[in-house]
């Protein structure tokens, strides 16, 4: 153990500490993207299952990718604050289920080896839309997307997240090991079965035989998780700092509020989860479409407006009492496109979400949220656009985030000053926009057709894209954030 965290004897009085025996804990969950997302929610709920419940559910993660936070958390035994900020103030949690951090690139036979032990029951994933390598048109494997192409051609040696759980499964069922659950925990519209489908194309397409045994033995249970995490930043590392007396540089911070829906289906157990607060049920599709259409939509909505608005975090873009209510407008919207949600009263949800934005303890920077927005926009936006059209809604305020995004797109705020887009589909973007007039037409008409990214439904409505290109125009047009 560090020096950092060597002795938990001297954290301060306001910092809350795990609540069960860390040296008896074994391994169970191997987790893969150890983000903040990951530390602000499957942790947390993971640690109050344990204090709870108990049982051998620790949690090794890996990184597929960067070092820092696995070497962060190695070099503290695992452990990290959890800053959970409100107007009231914050609170520090130090949370405990982690054992070990991995780094893939670093020793991919260590992250393969840990995939084969059959200690390992789950393996869970927050890794962001774009590392599954789905191509939107088809709903299939992207033979394009680096790590697929790279996996599909040496499969023993993989570097994406579909070829290691791929690898994982195949050693197991060569050995005779029970297969582990892999739990997507990304925001994707049924994330499971997304999951499962690639997992089962990929398989396919390299043994047959293991395909077949994967789709008879191994679950994929979608879920559905909400909580918002800003990035941290010095203030996350110096409040923790006063707040446990160790400098802690894997330290998260997020909000009081937090939700997790499971499809209760698992290979080979699980922990206690409900007795953390998740709910555990037969099908997640409604509360996920929930999240995704009402708070995720409007979040893009609102991170889109507020960035080329100026606005540098979401809670600033809440004082502007026009926005806010366009926030509104939209939840209400988007609760339109929904059926019943059990237990879920949709007009107390949107209340809620208003007031989480506006959380002035949480710095959720608008260019975050705004990241990755053709991997974002057909689930948030898209796809209830194309229903309320279809029910004989104008589908507006579904038109103001499109043209918002587009605006965007353009890569260049209201100063004149540029900014990446941090989009897959990033070059793309800039080459159909390199050489057209910047007006809401012509920009309108090249982002409505890159390929695989919106419905039929939705370009072929002239009365719509048109809404869009007019609204396109104000935006480019205006020096100041116009009020729809």
């Amino acid at each position: 153990m560090s020096e950092r965290l060597k002795s938990l004897t001297g954290l301060a009085a306001t910092a809350r500490l795990p609540a069960f025996d860390r040296t008896a804990l074994n391994p169970g969950i191997l987790h893969l993207g150890p983000g903040a997302f990951f530390r602000a929610h499957v942790a947390p709920y993971t640690d109050a299952a344990l204090a709870l419940a108990g049982g051998d559910w620790g949690i090794e993660v890996a990184s597929l990718r960067t070092a820092d936070v696995a070497d962060h958390l190695n070099e503290q035994n695992g452990l990290y604050t959890m800053l959970v900020r409100d107007t009231e103030g914050t609170v520090a949690h130090v949370m405990g289920p982690i054992l070990k951090a991995h780094v893939a690139t670093r020793n991919p036979s260590e992250l393969l080896a840990r995939l084969e032990d059959p200690a390992i029951r789950i393996v869970s994933l927050t890794v962001t839309e774009k590392a599954y390598g789905f191509d939107a048109a088809t709903g299939g494997l992207d033979l394009q997307h680096a790590d697929i192409a790279a996996d599909l051609a040496n499969r023993h040696a993989p570097r994406g997240v579909i070829g290691y759980l791929i690898e994982g499964l195949a050693r197991r069922r060569a050995k005779g090991i029970a297969p582990f659950t892999p739990l997507s925990c990304d925001n994707l519209p049924s994330n499971g079965a997304v999951l499962k489908r690639l997992v089962l194309d990929f398989s396919g397409r390299v043994d047959p035989e293991l395909r077949a045994w994967i789709e008879e033995n191994v679950p994929f249970p979608s879920t559905m998780v909400d909580r918002i995490t800003p990035a941290s930043t010095d203030a996350t590392y110096r409040d923790a700092e006063v707040l446990t007396g160790r400098v802690d540089l894997a330290a998260i911070e997020t909000e009081p509020f937090t939700q997790w829906v499971i499809e209760d289906r698992f290979a080979n157990g699980r922990p206690a989860w409900e007795k953390a607060g998740a709910l555990m049920v037969e099908d997640v599709s409604a509360y996920e479409k929930m999240k995704l259409r009402m708070l995720n939509g409007a979040h893009s909505l609102l991170a889109y407006l507020g960035y080329i608005g100026g606005y540098e975090f979401i809670r600033d873009v809440m004082d502007d009492a026009g926005l806010a209510a366009l926030a509104r407008r939209h939840m209400n919207a988007a609760a339109a496109t929904l059926g019943p949600v059990p237990g879920i009263d949709l007009e107390v949800y949107a209340d809620e979400l208003i007031a989480r934005f506006a959380n002035k303890a949480i710095a959720h920077r608008t260019y975050q949220i705004a990241m990755d927005g053709t991997q974002k926009l057909p689930q948030r936006l898209l796809e209830p656009a194309t229903e309320a059209l279809a029910d004989g809604s104008k589908a507006e305020t579904y038109a103001i985030a499109v043209a918002a995004w587009m605006r965007y797109a353009l890569g260049i705020d209201r100063n004149g000053k540029s900014y990446e887009l941090r989009d897959p589909r990033a070059a793309e973007i800039v080459e159909r926009l390199a050489d057209i007039p910047r007006n809401g037409d012509a920009v309108s008409l090249a982002l409505f057709s890159l390929p695989g990214l919106f419905p039929a439904a939705l370009t072929e409505n002239l009365a719509w894209t048109e809404d869009v290109a007019n609204k396109l125009e104000i935006l480019i047009q205006d020096n100041k954030l116009p009020l729809f």
